[in-house]
């Protein structure tokens, strides 16, 4: 989706103030003495229950706890702004009418303005969009929301007179250029819709999946259809999951229909827009508050679907996650798109085989595409079956036609999976691939080095990689132990003994890193050193076997063939 650079975004406490006093009080026309203490329906318990659910994101027991607490004491200011917030967050149809109830609420403000143009009430709509406040982190979409409601009266020429001086010289150029587009296009001028979406483009020249999928649609319509395709094109260019938005069959849909079919949907594209941007700079919740004011607008919009369930899954909220994207239509653009999050959130549910047969699907949907099999292959690693993920990642790769830069991850991904599995041959091959595709991939070139120094191989090479790994990855505490450990493998102890030390200074809780280091110390012959690494590593995880190689160095010391060729006694 369209993410501009946002201003101001310490004053977002501000717009979403929660207000009131540090602690709830029953208010003076219900006295304290009525309160039961420490019954679970009392107000005071059900405040608790509510600040500790939103705390964790969980929106329908925060909503739940909130709307409870207010029922019981109706006119406490502190309940009501956090019951209004709960009931956005959760999408619940209390948000309206508690939103009349906090007039100073920025959300609130957003939210009554957004009703009033979905009732058709463009004059007031507008009358609220010029009273917004000016100082939080919805400035930015404030002059496209005017222009908007000024569009929905039916005045176009006004609206995009609002926005032409920011598109002019604005620091939002591209955001407002591309709302300038949509509007025209709504209107019926496909070619001022053109060029204002061109400006927007120019503004952007690496678009985001939504800002390309706007801008496309309307080219497109204007009779551009090969540079539209150009551009759907442009956004595919990558592995990852947002090029399904730009496959056949939502393509067609792209090309040919008009992603904004009214003023109140410009209205909810506008909010995804800020929501975006806000969730891109780290303000999740805020960001989901702008999607839930888009749904009130546009039910089952993706976009806003997406950046919902996305923040809740980022909680753990894996269920509900998955209960925003069963909402999402099957011809939606997104749709594929959310289909990928849906196996993902299944997986992580234990739903194993419901998220492989959902990906089986897809890759069967969608022959020419590898990502449905890149995200069997990722889920399957991760449950450590090494030869299926390895099998998985086969298929993904004999979809690619032709090998470009970007799909060095695919190459990194088989290679781990194809040396847990046992077949080194193959992962090597596949890391030297996945670094002729990108030579300075500093977590390839350790995967590769360390692996050829652990089996005391081609040393000299894996010292010169892990070199320049660390060049790239200074503070990196498993690149330094793999520089540490080649050169333990060198015999140049010294070398190592710094390097590994470094590695753990960075990584102090790594079993394997403390246990590189206790040889080190061995071999330079500061035993009780070392027998302190060594019983410090069994406290921590680690590698398969390797703590039964520990107990034995503790009980006999290093083993002869565990010592540097070069200086083996």
């Amino acid at each position: 989706m369209f993410r501009p650079a946002i201003v101001s975004f310490a004053a977002l406490s501000a717009l979403l103030l929660l207000g009131g006093a540090a602690r709830v009080m029953p208010s003076a026309a219900q006295p304290q003495a009525q309160q039961p203490a420490a019954a679970p329906t009392s107000t005071a318990g059900l405040f608790l229950a509510g600040r500790f659910a939103a705390a964790e994101l969980d929106t329908a027991a925060a909503a739940d706890a909130f709307l409870a607490a207010l029922r019981q004491d109706p006119d406490n200011p502190e309940l009501l702004q956090r019951a209004f917030m709960a009931a956005v967050l959760d999408g619940r149809p209390d948000a309206l009418r508690l939103a009349r109830r906090v007039p100073d609420n920025g959300v609130a403000a957003l939210l009554i303005m957004g009703s009033e143009a979905l009732a058709g009430r463009w004059d007031r709509a507008e009358a609220r969009a010029r009273a917004l406040p000016r100082g939080g982190s919805s400035a930015p979409i404030l002059p496209v929301l005017l222009a908007w409601t000024q569009a929905g009266r039916g005045n176009t020429d006004q609206a995009l007179a609002t926005l032409r001086p920011l598109i002019e010289q604005g620091r939002f150029r591209a955001l407002n250029a591309l709302h300038a587009a949509l509007i025209a296009d709504l209107a019926g001028r496909p070619r001022e819709a053109e060029r204002l979406a061109r400006i927007a483009l120019a503004d952007q020249p690496e678009p985001t999946l939504r800002m390309a999928l706007l801008a496309g649609s309307i080219l497109a319509r204007a009779g551009r259809q090969q540079e539209a395709q150009r551009l759907l094109d442009q956004v595919a260019a990558s592995l990852d999951e947002v090029a399904l938005a730009a496959t056949e069959g939502p393509r067609r849909v792209i090309l040919s229909t008009r992603p904004v079919a009214s003023h109140v949907e410009g209205i909810a594209e506008a909010y995804v827009a800020l929501g975006g941007a806000l969730r891109a700079q780290g303000a999740g919740e805020q960001g989901m508050v702008m999607a839930r004011l888009a749904l009130r607008l546009r039910p089952q919009f993706g976009p806003a679907l997406l950046l919902v369930a996305d923040e809740l899954a980022d909680h753990d909220h894996h269920a509900q996650a998955l209960a925003v994207l069963d909402q999402m239509r099957p011809d939606d653009p997104l749709y594929p798109v959310a289909q990928l999050r849906r196996a993902a959130l299944l997986d992580r549910l234990d739903r194993l085989e419901e998220a492989k047969a959902l990906l089986e699907q897809m890759a069967q949907a969608l022959p020419d595409r590898p990502q449905p099999l890149i995200r069997l292959g990722d889920i399957l690693r991760r449950r450590s079956d090494f030869a299926g993920a390895a099998a998985a990642y086969d298929r993904a790769i004999a979809r690619l036609s032709t090998l470009r830069e970007e799909d060095w991850p695919l190459f990194y991904a088989r290679g781990i999976a194809r040396e847990r599995s046992g077949d080194w041959p193959g992962a090597e091959a596949d890391f030297q691939q996945a670094l002729a595709l990108s030579p300075d991939q500093p977590y390839v070139l350790n995967y590769l080095a360390y692996t050829w120094a652990d089996k005391g191989i081609r040393l000299e090479e894996a010292r010169a990689m892990l070199e320049r790994a660390v060049a790239l990855r200074p503070q990196d505490g498993h690149i330094a132990d793999s520089l540490g450990w080649v050169l333990f493998r060198l015999g140049d102890i010294a070398g190592a003994i710094q390097w590994l030390e470094k590695a753990v200074e960075l990584e102090p809780l790594n079993g394997t890193i403390n246990h590189h280091l206790g040889d080190a110390y061995w071999v330079a012959g500061r035993r009780w050193e070392a027998e302190f690494q060594w019983r410090r590593a069994l406290t921590m995880e680690l590698e398969p076997g390797e703590a039964e190689r520990i107990q034995e160095r503790l009980r006999h010391g290093l083993p002869a063939a565990a010592w540097p060729a070069s200086l083996r006694p």
